[in-house]
């Protein structure tokens, strides 16, 4: 869906379908736990969709937002973002027994696509309000190093605190 209304110029729309799509993404394995209804297609299935939902539709969304007005140059952060989001994934998948819980490693795709999008829906609210009215250029620069940046800081080995450990089920004296 935020595919569609990307194309369709609608960026605001997509930025919501994908915080809707994020905060989906972190009740699916909790809602499979709960049910014990959990097993090792749901987890290939839910890496899918989250490379569709955290890695094409946000590169796809910046790209037809701002990136392609600079040429052939703006298919590089979107390239970047899109790999980074894929070996993200495959790497988060390998070492799931591995890695410490607590922490993440490199940025999780949800956050890298809350930043991108997040830069695309403020901007976008901005402009509709008159309260801002930069160039496209100095936006698609601006565009062009936070794509790279959250591409970039997912393959990373930069822990990223999980909330994992959180226990909202035992009392608190």
């Amino acid at each position: 869906y935020a595919i569609v209304m990307a194309m369709n110029g609608r960026f605001e729309t997509a930025c919501i379908a994908i915080f809707a799509a994020a905060v989906l993404d972190s009740l699916d394995g909790r809602v499979a736990r709960m049910t014990n209804t959990q097993s090792a297609f749901g987890e290939q299935m839910d890496s899918l969709c989250d490379m569709v939902s955290f890695g094409a539709a946000p590169a796809l969304i910046m790209y037809e937002w701002a990136l392609k007005d600079l040429g052939r140059a703006g298919w590089i952060p979107a390239f970047v973002y899109i790999a980074g989001a894929a070996l993200r994934l495959a790497r988060f998948n390998t070492n799931i027994g591995i890695v410490d819980k607590r922490y993440f490693q490199g940025l999780p795709s949800p956050a890298a696509a809350a930043l991108v999008v997040g830069l695309v829906w403020i901007v976008t609210d901005l402009r509709q309000t008159r309260w801002i009215t930069a160039s496209g250029a100095d936006l698609a620069w601006v565009s062009f190093v936070l794509t790279v940046y959250a591409g970039i800081t997912m393959v990373s080995n930069a822990p990223f605190y999980s909330f994992k450990d959180i226990n909202l089920k035992k009392s608190v004296p």
